[in-house]
């Protein structure tokens, strides 16, 4: 399909206004030529900091290479979504915090607490795909949403939605990273954004402030040894010597973004979708611990956290309730809970169960 190049531009600025009625916060464009990442991509997989993630290496340089993946593709329309939840207070990355220090307090990062960001920025993206197809007719796209080999970061970065900070994660001046990203991949060569300049400086605060050291330098991440990595990815046995590090996080980990000086300028979202469910922002890891496997797929129906499954959630929790015994050792109602699931059916929930009660009834 030929469209002429005024047409482009005002079909552009049609693409804007439509994302920010659907609720994106920032809606850009960029060209899918990402040469300029492969090196880097090649050499992470090479060094093996992908760990367990397969998928990162199976698809290898079709990551960097949109145009292979969807033939035809000239462009990404490229969007990020605030997720704060509506109610969050000024106050919250110091509420963050001081729940890591509560030995009983089960932390779950903040993204995960409401609706499955798949679900809510695939909608959203779909509507505004096809609202494109109102306006000029049938063209060549397709929908992502952290659901397919598309290397999100360097497009976003590339459409000017902000730049790479040295955790790795995308930072705004405006918004922080408190976000999400989707794409569409498009075969319309729509007028493309500028990129936006970095601003991290000499500030190294997410570097200093990592549990497991798993920032090595600025913009290097070995997931091995991200919180994130080892409580949602991870599927096997979580390496003992990295357990004690991660405290009471049983569900991701947000202290690289806790700490950044430009989430003082996070914003909320406008969609409720991200609003907080079943207390997660408030829960003990004995009540979570305690939850059967019908509870915990009804309680989490709509929810990311139900992708890891029971098992796993209990793996966690089982580490948390663990790392408590630094500062309430033989707590009777967390020894309690953990005796509760010592003959679980899975070998590895057995196994972190009996680590942990080893921490709490050990001389």
């Amino acid at each position: 399909m030929l469209h002429s190049e005024p047409d482009l531009q005002q079909l552009a600025r049609a693409i804007k206004q439509w994302g920010a009625e659907l609720g994106f916060a920032d809606v850009r464009i960029a060209d899918v030529d990402l040469s300029h990442a492969e090196a880097g991509l090649q050499a992470w997989l090479d060094a093996g900091r992908h760990g367990e993630m397969d998928y990162m290496a199976s698809h290898g340089m079709k990551r960097a290479r949109p145009a292979e993946l969807v033939p035809g593709t000239v462009r990404a329309i490229c969007a990020r979504m605030d997720y704060l939840p509506m109610s969050t207070r000024p106050d919250w990355r110091e509420t963050e915090v001081a729940r890591l220090s509560d030995p009983q307090a089960a932390v779950v990062s903040v993204y995960a607490r409401g609706r499955d960001y798949h679900k809510v920025l695939r909608s959203r993206l779909q509507q505004l795909a096809e609202r494109v197809t109102q306006a000029i007719g049938e063209y060549g796209y397709r929908v992502f949403t952290d659901s397919a080999p598309v290397m999100e970061l360097p497009l976003a970065e590339k459409a000017g939605l902000g730049w790479r900070g040295k955790h790795t994660l995308m930072l705004n001046r405006e918004a922080g990273s408190m976000y999400f990203l989707g794409e569409i991949l498009v075969d319309l060569p729509l007028p493309v954004d500028e990129p936006a300049s970095a601003h991290c400086g000499q500030c190294q605060a997410c570097i200093d402030v990592c549990p497991t050291q798993a920032i090595l330098g600025p913009g290097r991440l070995d997931a091995r040894r991200c919180i994130s990595y080892l409580t949602i990815e991870l599927k096997s046995s979580i390496p003992e010597d990295l357990r004690p590090l991660i405290g009471n996080r049983v569900y991701g980990c947000d202290d690289c973004q806790t700490a950044c000086p430009w989430n003082k300028f996070a914003q909320r979202a406008s969609v409720p979708d991200f609003d907080e469910r079943n207390g997660l922002g408030s829960a003990s890891m004995v009540e979570l611990f305690a939850w059967t496997e019908e509870e915990f797929n009804r309680r989490l129906e709509g929810s990311p956290i139900r992708r890891i499954g029971h098992e796993r959630w209990l793996r966690n929790i089982a580490v948390g309730l663990g790392n408590a015994a630094g500062s309430v050792k033989g707590d009777a109602g967390i020894v309690a809970a953990l005796r509760a699931r010592a003959d679980h059916p899975s070998e590895m929930v057995r196994e972190h169960v009996a680590w942990a009660l080893a921490r709490h009834t050990s001389d």
